[in-house]
């Protein structure tokens, strides 16, 4: 976000071996215009507001994407109709000097409130999502993570998820240039005039990457919030806008009702369209059109225009710190959620939130960003501006670095102390046994550590996965072809971790293991249940490929168990169709009771409360029903065989968060699989009763 805003016409003479360009209408020779900053203003307050207060889509960060490119494109097109060259690497070079100093202030900033406010549980992502925004893939970063940008708890958010824009913008700030480069040399190599080349050149960008963002909005909204190149064609339309805006002729009159029509559908984005869940695609127009109106309506000398709300000093002065406001408000919103253990910020904690972010912005960019910005010593010399660019990511780059290596260090250290005495000191489910006999040591400590519980998933060794990030989406096999048995894992992420045991007897006894399962993504097709028409689609097709392959057993999970109180266990009628499909197939069936569900994340609660876990645990009673639900269909679905391990996730009256030594839930409602590895003879007995094979 760069803090000048300028006039883009066609200025100066052409150069000698390029046609000139037509003569333009100049709309005014004003080198400043104070409607445009005034307009980040009012885009950074929408962005601060609804992250606060609302929870909702602003239409805001479109905004600043727009913005970016229409000033951007106007510094370039005035180079090269001038005749000037683009001096490309001193444009990269003062740009990053620019921008690094705030972000190196903020990754700072929150580095230090992450290490005395964060669970160690939270400090592994935290260092990720850092080094994404230092060097400026944090969307690439958050589209494989899968985030949900409109998760309503923020509490549990990235103090640096919003770095996501900003990693777009700096993508292209490198790649825009470079296609200015492109056109100046087709307009030289053809004799063309540059102007029509560069509208020709983003007018592609635009409908290619429009095209693109509806298309993959429509079928993977989580991923296409983040991807560059669905956001390409708001730049494109902002670089559009740049280079058509000298030769649009309105009068005052219908440029005062285009900005205020402009200001109106801005706000209207948020407060009255529920879009959230539809961005980037079709939906992304109306804050950027509403932008490119207010632009468009330009400077109306009038009292009537929206130029004249636009242009009052306050919003203007404003703008200059809406980079830092940017920067410093979400931070600030997810440490206060973390230390006060609210979900939402109220009126009044709100009001504070925003007000110190706007008074640290301010100071921030007085203070830092300004004096490096126009430091006349600083531009005298390129290494110098280059110096800058090194010491700020030397900056974060030194003490991440150190404390992420000391800590990997110190988790590698009691890994390996903890693996040494595991049997006899983590007996996870072992321990619930008949014949169990304690030999816990007076040492003992709990597993996974906090570090690595990421990590706490099914391993495919000798297989392969296909891994769909954007919907947790995992086609994977065990790389055994031609086993003595096939089996295949079907249903959600809950389906999932039950490859866990899975694949170590069926690597004991050599079988093959397909597992098709799809976050969110229960057996069977009935909308109303709450499943998605991605999902929907997905059970369809893996549906058919299982028929095909006419596996041995499939092994999914049956029931639906709900964090909510009053919200009762369920069995889908859906779910039922979909099993007796498989079971006319003639392929049979095991069916696992789903698993518990927990209110809050179990490992923080763990790390938080280790001398009482009481608190960490859930009801057993507002989990499960007295008489499973899968009983009134299980003569239905001969072929189907209905596994309950609740016993082992619960005692009479509650499901606790650790069993033997060994945390049970790596979130707030997934297995780990630490747990589910002491579960394997437990799993293996009752595989063999399901089926009568003889096992190894």
């Amino acid at each position: 976000m760069t803090s000048s805003a300028t006039l883009l016409r066609p200025a100066g003479p052409a150069a000698a071996d390029t046609p000139p360009p037509p003569p333009a209408p100049a709309r005014t020779t004003r080198k400043f215009l104070p409607e445009v900053q005034g307009l980040r203003a009012l885009a950074v307050l929408m962005v601060v507001a609804y992250h606060v207060w609302f929870g909702r889509i602003s239409g805001g960060v479109d905004i600043f994407l727009l913005i970016s490119a229409f000033l951007l494109t106007g510094q370039f097109t005035r180079r090269l109709e001038a005749g000037r060259p683009l001096e490309l690497l001193k444009y990269w070079v003062h740009l990053f000097k620019r921008l690094l100093p705030l972000i190196a202030v903020t990754l700072l900033a929150v580095l230090g409130a992450a290490w005395l406010f964060f669970p160690v549980s939270r400090w592994p992502d935290v260092f990720g999502q850092a080094w994404a925004s230092l060097f400026y893939y944090q969307n690439w970063y958050l589209a494989a993570e899968s985030v949900d940008y409109y998760a309503a708890q923020h509490s549990v958010a990235s103090p640096l998820q919003h770095f996501w824009s900003l990693s777009i913008q700096g993508q292209i700030f490198i790649l825009w240039p470079l296609l200015f480069a492109v056109a100046a040399l087709l307009a030289k190599l053809c004799r063309l005039r540059i102007r029509p080349v560069l509208i020709a050149l983003f007018g592609a960008v635009f409908a290619g990457s429009l095209a693109f963002s509806i298309t993959s909005t429509a079928t993977h909204q989580a991923f296409a919030y983040f991807d560059t190149r669905a956001r390409l064609w708001e730049f494109a339309l902002g670089s559009l806008l740049a280079l058509l805006l000298p030769y649009l002729k309105l009068g005052r009159g219908v440029r005062i009702v285009l900005g205020w029509a402009g200001l109106v559908a801005m706000f209207a984005c948020g407060i009255v369209l529920q879009v959230g869940q539809q961005f980037p695609g079709y939906m992304a127009l109306w804050p950027t059109l509403a932008a490119a109106a207010i632009i468009v309506a330009g400077f109306t000398d009038s009292r009537l225009g929206a130029d004249r709300l636009l242009s009052l000093k306050p919003l203007v002065k404003l703008g200059d710190s809406s980079y830092a406001l940017y920067l410093f408000h979400w931070p600030a919103l997810v440490f206060y959620l973390v230390v006060s253990g609210n979900e939402q910020a109220g009126l009044v904690p709100g009001l504070v939130i925003v007000l110190g972010s706007v008074a640290a912005a301010i100071l921030a960019t007085k203070f830092i960003d300004a004096p490096i910005r126009r430091s006349p010593w600083i531009e005298r010399k390129r290494r110098r501006a280059v110096t800058v660019i090194l010491v700020c990511v030397a900056l974060v780059a030194t003490p991440l670095a150190a404390w992420q290596h000391q800590l990997n260090a110190a988790n590698e250290a009691a890994r390996q102390a903890v693996l040494s005495q595991a049997a006899p000191n983590n007996p996870g489910a072992i321990s619930l046994l008949p014949d169990y006999v304690d030999r816990t040591g007076p040492d003992a400590v709990l597993v996974p550590s906090q570090l690595d519980m990421p990590d706490e998933w099914p391993r495919f060794e000798g297989g392969k996965c296909r891994s769909d990030g954007k919907e947790m989406l995992n086609i994977c096999n065990n790389g055994i072809e031609d086993g003595e048995k096939s089996l295949v894992v079907l249903g959600s992420s809950h389906a999932h971790v039950w490859n866990t045991p899975l694949l170590a007897i069926a690597k004991q006894n050599n079988w093959s293991v397909n597992s098709y399962t799809k976050g969110f993504c229960p057996l069977g097709d009935d909308l109303s249940t709450g499943i998605t028409e991605s999902c929907q689609k997905f059970n369809e097709d893996t549906m058919s490929e299982v028929v095909a392959l006419h596996p041995d057993l499939v092994v999914t999970t049956s029931t639906l168990t709900s964090s909510e109180k009053g919200e009762p266990e369920v069995l889908e009628p859906s779910w039922v169709a979909a099993v007796g499909t498989l079971n006319t197939a003639g392929i049979p069936v095991l069916a696992i009771r789903d698993t518990p569900r927990f209110a809050n994340l179990v490992p923080e609660c763990v790390e938080e409360s280790p001398e009482d876990l009481s608190d960490c645990g859930s009801v057993r009673s507002e989990l499960f029903a007295a008489v499973p639900p899968t009983d009134a269909v299980a003569g239905s679905l001969p072929e189907t065989t209905f596994v309950d391990f609740t016993d082992y996730f619960c005692d009479a009256t509650t499901c606790p968060a650790v069993i033997g030594n060994v945390i049970v839930y790596k979130d707030d409602n997934h297995v780990t699989s630490s747990y589910l590895k002491t579960m394997t003879p437990i799993f293996e007995r009752e595989l063999h009763t399901a089926t009568g094979w003889d096992m190894k």
